[in-house]
């Protein structure tokens, strides 16, 4: 192959890729104008020659139709790109994509390629975070997607020129939660030093008034009087809080009540707020005492659930595999895992590591050497904690018709993702579940 075609054949690479990413991270594709001058940069021609070849005005590809394309290009690669390093960069950029795959854990990077849009919960996302005073409510089981989602939605909000700060719960000191005041007073603390402000606390800060009054005050004649941009807050692992109920109610009311300001108050207009929580049993807290229930049932609610058969296959496709719609891979997948996301991506994994087959990997999903053991232990974990959700989970798992259960537990195993309901009536999710609870109880009573 000669350097011309081996040179074209890169760019087609390049091209391919980029107009992959652009879509899994919700940007347009390249049009027909930003393909050209890629192609003219990768040809080292001028932004004239361009023009004149596929009639533009120079001034049109010079200030407009370059500039927005490097703009594109430098929030995909996070990079600030232009013209003499676009080459360079994107050529990197695709090197990086194109390596082995990591291990499939936690949080899934902007970066990677491995990332499934889920399309219809993440438009209506989008298309709320625009709106004043927006807020948005993720839940879901854990190892759904939601801490993935959540970056992209920063992503996504720096690219409308919003102000970002995410804030991870999960990453506090247990002593933050000693008081409501101590939280209050690092939650707003945080928030300032990520936007580069002076913290000003102390002026604001009032023990008379609470910490509720002053966390408010706080935020409405400081903090967002400070901004001229929207600040969009993404608070993830928010379920961190319900292990402390004084300081759940005391917080979710809080934000309920900014978002019911924003209807009447234009400074609440420029915050835009999303929150994750995972919707598994919290111990010692109950499911149907959290106060996040009584508290903040405002804003547009999202569940997460599991992939549909197009998002296993465009998982598949990132791997290199060509599976189809009614292939037995997808059908042998998604009736094993009913498609739960962590689960589907270990397991395209693994079989993209040549070591196993499908039918293989899946005969021992359920077993102490399974590639799922230590999802399936935690669930176990979280089931012997409570010996009520024990008892129903066996009822379901030991007929092969839905069955009745009492509402709570049913709620309960529902929100673990290891429970369907139809009609109030209970089906184990996947048969994952259904062999692995089996063999347990089995193994408890022997």
């Amino acid at each position: 192959m000669s350097k011309i075609q081996n040179k074209d054949k890169d760019l087609e690479r390049v091209l391919h890729i980029v107009n992959v990413r652009l879509s899994q991270l919700s940007f347009s594709p390249l049009n027909k104008i930003e393909t050209e001058i890629i192609k003219g940069i990768w040809g080292d021609r001028t932004y004239n020659n361009i023009a004149l070849e596929h009639n533009y005005s120079n001034a049109y590809i010079t200030n407009i139709a370059a500039p927005s394309l490097f703009k594109k290009l430098s929030c995909l690669v996070s990079i600030k790109i232009r013209k003499n390093n676009c080459k360079k960069l994107l050529e990197k950029y695709c090197l990086v994509l194109e390596e082995k795959p990591l291990f499939p854990a936690g949080a899934i990077s902007l970066e990677s390629r491995f990332y499934v849009k889920r399309h219809d919960p993440e438009e209506k996302i989008y298309a709320e975070m625009e709106k004043p005073g927006a807020l948005v409510r993720i839940r879901a089981p854990q190892e759904m997607g939601k801490t993935s989602l959540m970056l992209r939605l920063v992503n996504r909000a720096k690219q409308l020129g919003y102000q970002t700060v995410y804030l991870d719960l999960h990453e506090l000191d247990i002593e933050i939660f000693d008081t409501c005041n101590k939280f209050l007073r690092y939650f707003c603390a945080t928030i300032v030093r990520e936007l580069g402000l002076e913290s000003k606390l102390d002026e604001y800060w009032d023990d008379d008034l609470g910490c509720k009054t002053s966390c408010n005050s706080y935020f409405q004649e400081y903090l967002l009087q400070s901004i001229n941009s929207p600040l969009f807050l993404a608070i993830d692992e928010v379920d961190r809080v319900f292990e402390y109920p004084k300081i759940a109610k005391d917080f979710f009311s809080l934000l309920r009540l900014w978002h019911e300001k924003s209807k009447m108050n234009l400074v609440w207009q420029k915050l835009r707020l999303a929150i994750s929580y995972s919707t598994e049993i919290h111990v010692p807290l109950q499911v149907k005492q959290s106060p996040f229930n009584a508290a903040f049932n405002v804003g547009l609610p999202v569940q997460l659930g599991y992939f549909s058969c197009q998002e296993v296959i465009e998982l598949a496709k990132c791997y290199g595999f060509s599976w189809q719609i009614d292939g037995e891979e997808v059908n042998l997948l998604i009736k094993m895992v009913g498609g739960h996301p962590a689960l589907v991506h270990l397991a395209i994994y693994h079989l993209s590591q040549e070591n196993i087959t499908l039918p293989e990997l899946l005969k021992i999903g359920c077993t102490a050497t399974g590639i799922y053991a230590n999802h399936l232990s935690r669930h176990q974990e979280n089931i012997c904690q409570n010996p009520g959700l024990a008892i129903a989970l066996h009822k379901v798992v030991s007929v092969n018709e839905p069955v009745l259960l009492e509402p709570s537990q049913a709620h309960q195993l529902k929100n673990m993702g290891l429970i369907k309901l139809h009609q109030n009536q209970a089906v184990i999710s996947c048969q994952l579940y259904g062999d692995y609870f089996r063999q347990t109880f089995q193994a408890l009573a022997s």
